[in-house]
């Protein structure tokens, strides 16, 4: 506090405002961080990638677009570890493939949501060809008797301005992550753990894959789930987890 006492009145007022200035930005930076539930561009539809929440509850979710090995033993899981409440996105060429897949999955009362129905980079297509996928997607829910698809997530997690426009015309909301397990490298189950484990918070949206080429999820999600609970979280669909959070958006380029 001395080193005030020594300068003079205009090197006090520089100081000051520097000081204050630094107040100031990091007070934004703080509430930014608060609220960075969205994903949004200036102006339009916004994709979630977490939820501010005081319920201590975070979203597992899994995607699935090839194999039929893998996405029973984590169904099975799930079940023995009494979540029955996950949000799968699924390729709905891969479903059409898969109808009891599908059916079990709806069944043990977990969330489904769209991937589209080719597993394509909808960055790279034609806003019509964009339209096309989801609607051919639709069609194929609806011959699975899944009426109400709400969730998108386009494959690969590639959206831009035009993919959130024409998915909000579609009556979607389209769904990011805030934590990416890095699975489908198979880079060892105790990495995948640590991925998800290390750095979660209330209002997470985790990534995971149900597909084949993942073949370690299995093996890593009893110890996921163990120590989310350790760490007093619940897992929620990612509907519930939105309506029991706080959505705000952050401006992306």
């Amino acid at each position: 506090m001395n080193v005030f006492y020594a300068l003079n009145g205009r090197s006090l007022k520089k100081a000051l405002i520097i000081v204050l200035s630094a107040f100031f930005t990091a007070a934004i930076l703080y509430a930014h961080g608060m609220h960075n539930a969205t994903l949004s561009f200036s102006s339009g539809p916004k994709a979630i990638y977490k939820v501010k929440n005081s319920k201590d509850e975070i979203a597992l979710t899994f995607d699935i677009s090839w194999g039929d090995q893998n996405a029973p033993r984590i169904l099975d899981v799930l079940k023995r570890n009494g979540i029955k409440n996950a949000t799968f996105f699924l390729s709905a060429s891969w479903a059409e493939r898969h109808p009891s897949i599908v059916k079990r999955i709806k069944e043990e009362g977990h969330e489904i949501g769209s991937m589209g129905y080719n597993f394509v980079n909808y960055t790279e297509l034609e806003n019509s060809k964009i339209r096309q996928d989801l609607l051919q997607a639709k069609k194929i829910f609806d011959t699975c008797g899944i009426k109400e698809v709400k969730l998108l997530r386009p494959p690969g997690g590639n959206f831009n301005k035009n993919v959130l426009k024409i998915a909000d015309s579609l009556g979607y909301t389209v769904v990011h992550w805030s934590i990416d397990s890095k699975d489908w490298l198979n880079p060892g189950t105790k990495t995948i753990v640590e991925n998800v484990t290390d750095n979660m918070e209330a209002g997470d949206i985790i990534l995971l894959h149900a597909s084949d080429s993942a073949n370690q999820t299995a093996k890593a999600l009893p110890k996921i789930i163990a120590a989310m609970k350790e760490k007093g979280y619940r897992n929620v669909s990612v509907s519930q987890l939105i309506v029991n959070g706080d959505v705000s958006s952050r401006e992306i380029n």
